[in-house]
Formats: C-alpha cells, structure tokens, sequence
C-alpha cells in the first residue's frame, strides 16, 4: 500500500502537469509572416489582446500584447505583407501559425542538430530566424529577406 505522502506528490504531479498542457493548449497566434496584415486585427480580438501602431517612415509596426505577457511584434511593409516578427515573453508564439507558408523550412532547420538547446539561429532560402532564451523568458526574430523594405533598419527589430 502506498504512504499518503507518495499519492500526494502522485496528485500534485498529475495537476501540476494538467495546469502545463493547458496553457500550451492555449498559446497566442498572430499575423503571418509572409502574408497580408488583415490578420492582426482578428488576432488582436481572438487573444483579447492589447494592440498598438507606430507608423515608422516606410513601414508600420502592429505591437500585440497577450493576456499571457507574451509580446508579439508585426513589421508591416507599404505592401501590406509582414515583412518581420518578433516576440518576447513567458510563451513562444504558434510558430505555423506565425510563420505560415515558411513553417516548414523552419521546422525542418529546427528540428536539425544544433549548438544549444536553447539557442536556435539559421538563415534559409528566404527565411531567417534567431529565437532564444529558456522558460518564461522567451525571445527571438523573424524575417523575410526578399520582403524588407528598402529603408528598414535591422536596429528596429530590437527596439
């Protein structure tokens, strides 16, 4: 027969591990690389999130701040496509959501042998991504190349 003390560590372990794949079940989605920005505003209302938008000279920034701390920043080109993401927080993004049409280059890369488990750093055909950092201390960059407007500073990314 088990001690009282074993089953509950055994429940607290079952609900601890309950309370985790619930919140990955719940994790943010916002605007896709690669694709037109219609999709922020739906996002902002699906994550009852907070949005802001700073009009930088020749592009725009869409800043989405989720219930879950999680920040998400959108670089909008003339064009209308996001041309950049970039995200900081407790929760990684739903990269196949954020990532769209270029999720699995960024899949396959991610999934390839790297110095790190932390650290994932790679420049693709037409995809380049640094994302870092551990348990609620989340960040990293995403971008198009080919997308980048022709006065878009890189120091922007990291404001």
């Amino acid at each position: 027969m088990k001690s009282a003390s074993s089953n509950a560590k055994r429940i607290l372990g079952c609900l601890v591990a309950g309370v985790l794949v619930s919140q990955v079940a719940c994790l943010p989605a916002f605007a896709t690389l690669g694709e037109d920005a219609t999709t922020v505003e739906n996002d902002r209302i699906k994550l009852k999130a907070q949005l802001r938008t700073t009009a930088v000279a020749g592009y725009t920034v869409h800043v989405i701040e989720g219930a879950t701390g999680t920040t998400v920043r959108e670089f909008i080109a003339p064009s209308g496509k996001v041309f950049a993401v970039t995200w900081n927080g407790p929760l990684l993004p739903d990269f196949e959501q954020t990532l769209g049409k270029y999720f699995p280059e960024y899949n396959a890369n991610a999934s390839s042998p790297h110095v790190g488990r932390r650290h994932l750093s790679f420049q693709g055909t037409d995809l380049v991504v640094s994302s870092n950092g551990h348990m609620r201390a989340f960040y990293g960059i995403a971008y198009v190349p080919s997308l980048l407007p022709a006065n878009f500073s890189f120091d922007d990314l990291n404001k």
